[in-house]
């Protein structure tokens, strides 16, 4: 019966195989920084995101807060008087329309012989 004996690797091969196996870890810790980095890179954009929408809704709330102090009854009324020199109506100085037949000179338009 032939002995089975284990087949010996050389020298050669066996460097090769940790030559290979020292790329694959070099690839492997160089994938790992690069992930690093990058994970490092997005949080820190998440970060800056969140602090720029709470900055937003704290402004928003202040616009509306403002918004509605602008809008108040009192207020509309005390810009219509100062700024717009509205008055409020009184008998004195309302003035009656009366809604009658229409004359028929300014009903037919313009004179039947002018023209343009």
């Amino acid at each position: 019966m032939p002995c089975l004996r284990p087949r010996t690797r050389g020298p050669d091969e066996l460097t090769r195989v940790n030559l290979l196996l020292l790329a694959a870890l070099i690839a492997s810790a160089l994938y790992l920084v690069r992930t690093s980095y990058e994970s490092r890179r997005l949080f820190h954009a998440l970060d800056r995101a969140r602090q720029e929408q709470t900055r937003l809704d704290i402004e928003y709330k202040r616009l509306d807060a403002e918004r509605q102090a602008q809008a108040t009854h009192l207020r509309v009324e005390k810009v219509a008087r100062e700024k717009l020199r509205m008055r409020t109506a009184t008998p004195a100085v309302t003035q009656y329309v009366v809604d009658g037949p229409v004359p028929a000179a300014s009903a037919a338009g313009p004179a039947a012989g002018a023209t343009p």
